[in-house]
C-alpha cells in the first residue's frame, strides 16, 4: 500500500454510538468510535462476543445506522443517508460475507454468484469470481453438494463478483474446521492483495489478527487499542 493510498481513508467513523432498547434493558453496544480505514488495508476488528465488532460492521456497511455521530464513506455521511441511499451504496460499494453462507440451495454456485452480477454496474463475470476462489470446477454444484468451507467460498465469490470497493467479513471461518478456516482467510487475503480490495474481517481468534495490516481491539463497544502490524503473517504461519 502507497503512502499516498494510507492517507486516504475510504471509512471515517466520528463519535459512533449506538444505543438498542431490549425490553426494559438499555444496551450500549458503541460508546463513542473514532476510527480510519485506508484504502487497499486489511483490518481485524478483534474482541470477544458483545464489544460491539458486529454492530460497528454493519454501521460501516450500510446495514445500521448509528444512534449519534458520523459515518463517513469518502465525502458521503452514510450514517445519515435514508435507506435508498444506503441500499445503492451497499449494491455499488460493498461485499459482504457473514459466518453462514446464505446461499439460494436451488441455484448452483455459478447460478448464486449470477445473482449478484446481474444487479452490479461493473460486474466480473460469475465464472471468473469462482475461478478467483479455487471453484472453476464447482461452477455448476449446488450448495448441498459442496462442503462448508466451499459453501463460505461460494459466497466470497458472491461478494466479489460486483467489484466492490471493500469487503466486510463477519467471522467468515466461524461455522469452518482450522484447515477449512485457512483456505478461507487465504482467499480473502488474495481478494486483498490481488484486486486491491479493502477488507475488514471481524474475529474473535486473536491468532488471525496476525495477517491484518491494522487491529482493531474492541471492548464494552469502544475501541481499546489498535495495533499496527509492521510484518503481516501469511495465512500458512497461523495456528490456533
Amino acid at each position: 500500500m502507497s503512502a499516498v493510498d494510507r492517507l486516504e481513508p475510504i471509512f471515517v467513523g466520528r463519535a459512533l454510538t449506538k444505543v438498542y432498547q431490549a425490553g426494559a434493558q438499555v444496551v450500549h453496544a458503541l460508546r463513542g468510535v473514532d476510527l480510519e480505514i485506508y484504502r487497499g488495508e486489511f483490518v481485524v476488528l478483534l474482541g470477544p462476543s458483545g464489544s460491539g465488532k458486529s454492530t460497528l460492521l454493519n454501521i460501516l456497511g450500510g446495514l445500521d445506522t448509528p444512534t449519534s455521530g458520523v459515518a463517513r464513506w469518502g465525502e458521503h455521511d452514510i450514517g445519515a443517508a435514508d435507506e435508498a441511499s444506503r441500499t445503492r451504496f451497499r449494491r455499488d460499494h460493498v461485499g459482504f460475507v457473514f459466518q453462514f453462507y446464505n446461499l439460494i440451495p436451488s441455484l448452483t454456485a455459478r447460478e448464486n454468484v449470477a445473482l449478484v452480477t446481474e444487479l452490479a454496474t461493473n460486474p466480473m463475470p460469475a465464472e471468473e469470481a469462482l475461478r478467483r476462489v479455487g471453484l472453476a470446477e464447482r461452477m455448476d454444484h449446488f450448495p448441498s453438494q459442496l462442503s462448508g468451507g466451499e459453501q463460505q467460498r461460494v459466497a466470497i465469490a458472491r461478494a466479489i463478483a460486483k467489484r466492490p470497493a471493500v469487503l466486510l467479513c463477519d467471522e467468515p471461518t466461524g461455522a469452518l474446521d482450522y484447515e477449512t478456516g485457512k483456505v478461507v482467510l487465504q482467499v480473502i487475503a488474495d481478494v486483498n492483495e490481488d484486486l486491491g480490495t479493502t477488507a475488514v474481517v471481524i474475529t474473535h481468534n486473536a491468532v488471525i489478527a496476525a495477517m491484518a495490516t491494522r487491529v482493531l481491539r474492541l471492548a464494552d463497544g469502544m475501541i481499546a487499542s489498535v495495533q499496527v502490524n509492521s510484518q503481516r503473517a501469511s495465512v500458512e504461519m497461523l495456528r490456533w
